[in-house]
């Protein structure tokens, strides 16, 4: 696939290397000569320098061959124009922006990106993705993460596995013998800073980190049984008044009995989000003043979300929160080389905006009927949902009869609507969706199984 990518920031950067590792070809344009050099060193890509919506940075970059583009600088104007120059100058199928401000996807402007006026096919809000990702978090305590699939009917729940966990050095084949009913299959496991697909006769050891394909409705049940059962929080302070932050409060302010205060440094932007939010006690101090994080019941809390958009700020103001008596405590935090300090800090969860925005966009990458995507650990796995076509080697089969390949854990059926256990003689049938892992070498082998043949169209 032929891809121009406009922007060579974080997001940029890591679509890049995503792509180009999978021998793609891929095109970076960026105004800085600086972020050009290094994605250019270390990636086997193309890189520009220059506008990305200019026609002729586009002609240059190969738009008229292009597949696809993916517009993610740091101004949203840019990447709509990008998208819409690519559009209707060099008729590029697919066209992907990142739109970070609100007012530009407000319900009354539906129309705006439609073919007939800005005709882009996928618009990405990272802020919209990152808040509806950490409410995932906060409605399912005791999990490091949870993704919805299968129209939310099924999760992919992220569990840390500890000494006192029960089911540690059971064979993963057993789970559903000792627990009867329960839909939990463990697609994949990180260990010893890897992460693989495991097979049945795999056993989970403290320390690991799972990743379990379950119900939703059994998301409960599983962490009781994993002994990560936590009260949802009711009093949780939100440090940082932003786009982020004011969209998690206002999601917030609809669950009854949840009270919400925001801490905020500067004023316009606290008296904006004050605007905003009706049932939210807003302050405008710095959250770095333990005087002001008391005032704001942090010592009661029991969660304190550090969403600014500075990452030191996120990591300080979360020890403070700790240490002045804060349950838990998830940081936004886009540096990688800072991700690590979890542990040592003794923060509970890290989220990383990077990852979620890049995430969103792979769905959209992804060839054959692969209707949605997760990334984990950079990229080291994904997990899928994708579409059974006629054309697929597994339709009309049974799972435990065709060879899928190694690196794939298949964690649910979808069939006619109901979410179907993957057992071995489990006959998948076209038009069935499944939800799998598949490590990073493994991605190819997936591709195929929900490929698209001429036959098809």
């Amino acid at each position: 696939m032929r891809v121009i990518i406009c922007g060579a920031g974080r997001v940029g950067k890591g679509i890049a290397a995503r792509l180009a590792a999978e021998g793609n070809t891929v095109t970076v344009v960026d105004l800085s000569q600086e972020l050009i050099r290094q994605i250019t060193t270390e990636y086997d890509v193309r890189g520009l320098v220059g506008h990305g919506a200019y026609p002729d940075m586009l002609a240059r970059a190969g738009a008229e061959s292009a597949e696809m583009i993916i517009a993610v600088t740091y101004s949203d104007e840019v990447n709509m124009m990008a998208c819409q120059i690519a559009h209707s100058l060099f008729s590029v199928p697919t066209k992907v922006a990142r739109v970070r401000a609100q007012n530009y996807l407000a319900s009354e402007w539906n129309d705006l990106f439609s073919t007939d006026n800005m005709p882009i096919d996928v618009i990405i809000s990272p802020e919209v993705e990152i808040g509806r990702s950490i409410l995932r978090r906060i409605n399912t305590p005791g999990a490091f993460d949870v993704v919805p699939f299968a129209d939310g009917r099924v999760q992919l729940i992220g569990i840390r596995i500890t000494e006192d966990t029960p089911i540690i050095s059971t064979p993963l084949h057993q789970i559903t013998d000792l627990f009867p009913g329960l839909h939990a299959v463990v697609v994949g496991i990180k260990r010893d800073g890897g992460i693989f697909a495991p097979t049945g006769e795999d056993t989970l050891n403290p320390g690991d980190e799972a990743y379990v394909i379950t119900l939703a409705e059994h998301a409960p049940r599983l962490l009781e049984i994993i002994g990560n059962t936590k009260q949802k929080a009711r009093q949780i302070v939100i440090i940082g008044g932003g786009n982020i932050g004011a969209y998690v409060a206002g999601e917030l302010e609809k669950i009854a009995g949840v009270r919400v205060r925001v801490i905020e440094r500067d004023k316009a932007r606290a008296e904006k989000a004050a605007e905003f939010l009706r049932k939210t006690v807003i302050l405008n101090g710095d959250a770095m003043d333990a005087s002001i994080q008391e005032e704001a019941g942090v010592a009661t809390a029991e969660l304190v979300l550090c969403l600014t958009d500075d990452d030191k700020t996120n990591l300080l103001s979360a020890v403070l929160a700790k240490k002045t008596g804060a349950g838990r405590t998830v940081v936004l935090v886009n540096e990688e080389s800072m991700q690590g300090v979890r542990t040592e800090l003794g923060v509970d969860l890290i989220v990383d905006p990077r990852a979620t925005t890049v995430s969103s966009i792979l769905r959209h990458v992804r060839r054959g009927r692969i209707l949605d995507v997760f990334s984990i650990e950079e990229g080291e796995a994904e997990v899928m949902e994708g579409e059974v076509l006629e054309t697929s080697p597994l339709a009309g089969k049974p799972i435990g009869s065709v060879e899928i390949g190694e690196g794939i854990t298949i964690g649910a059926v979808i069939h006619d609507g109901r979410v179907l256990f993957p057992t071995g003689d489990q006959v998948v049938k076209p038009g069935d969706r499944l939800v799998l892992l598949a490590e990073r070498g493994a991605l190819k082998s997936v591709e195929q199984l929900f490929r698209v043949s001429m036959d098809y169209f």
